[in-house]
């Protein structure tokens, strides 16, 4: 039962204001899992998870969580939320101020106000749509489609999304009121010819989601400019003109 400071019990010393503030002790989490995803740095990632709706993922699960009966029923729910790592982030002092990208990058607001990847413990949140469970040369994968995490990535614990309660239709989401708007992409006859002839014409589609919701860094829009980016084990360059993303050449990533 709860106590007061100062408040006795039978043989021992009162209470303390110490006593009653919560533990701070450090916890130590594991991964569950290993995502692998086409997104080879930061800036190819969209800014936020379920914008690149149909571009698929899968977790490779560790041991010893890679037992089918760890998933046993996941497949009735429809979406599931990650909680991940920021594993990229270097820099683990508090930060109070960020600047979210969607405000151009030069406005701050309060860490606990953003989902920024800045901020105490590195963690994340991701709802995604459910691939399924499978598995592949002995290893266990759960597929998902939507995810937001650069490949290598740590899951540090997956849960089924419940419409009910996590939906809130009616929510106010102060700076991110809108979706961020989507360009038109286009390859040029070089870029898809070089796409083929590498046999990864499959992920056109992907590719032109991906691309669409411009991965541009938000203080890097210069006219002009070629931009690259990397998916997968590929190298994209492309330009941006009058909402216009042109594709303008494929190439085998050196790593």
């Amino acid at each position: 039962r709860l106590m007061r400071p100062g408040q006795r019990t039978q043989g021992k010393r009162p209470m303390t204001e110490a006593d009653a503030e919560p533990s701070r002790e450090e916890a130590v989490i594991s991964p569950v899992g290993i995502i692998e995803s086409p997104y080879r740095e930061k800036f190819s990632v969209p800014r936020q998870s379920g914008l690149a709706s149909n571009v698929s993922s899968r977790i490779r699960i560790l041991h010893p969580y890679d037992t089918e009966d760890a998933f046993r029923g996941i497949g009735e729910f429809s979406h599931l939320w990650l909680i991940f790592g920021f594993s990229l982030i270097e820099d683990h002092s508090f930060r109070p101020l960020v600047r979210p990208p969607r405000l151009g990058g030069n406005t701050k607001v309060g860490v606990f106000s953003s989902r920024s990847p800045f901020r105490p413990n590195s963690l994340g949140l991701s709802s995604v749509r459910n691939g399924g469970v499978l598995r592949e040369n002995g290893k266990l994968y759960l597929k998902v489609f939507g995810a937001d995490l650069v490949t290598g990535t740590p899951v540090y614990d997956i849960k089924p999304y419940i419409r009910f309660s996590d939906s809130h239709p009616d929510a106010v989401s102060g700076f991110a009121r809108e979706e961020p708007q989507r360009l038109q992409v286009a390859f040029t006859g070089e870029a898809l010819s070089e796409l083929e002839s590498l046999g990864r014409g499959a992920i056109r589609a992907e590719a032109e989601e991906i691309l669409s919701y411009d991965p541009r860094p938000a203080y890097q829009h210069e006219s002009g400019r070629i931009y690259g980016v990397r998916l997968w084990d590929l190298n994209f360059r492309y330009t941006i003109e009058n909402g216009l993303v042109s594709v303008t050449s494929v190439e085998k990533s050196p790593d």
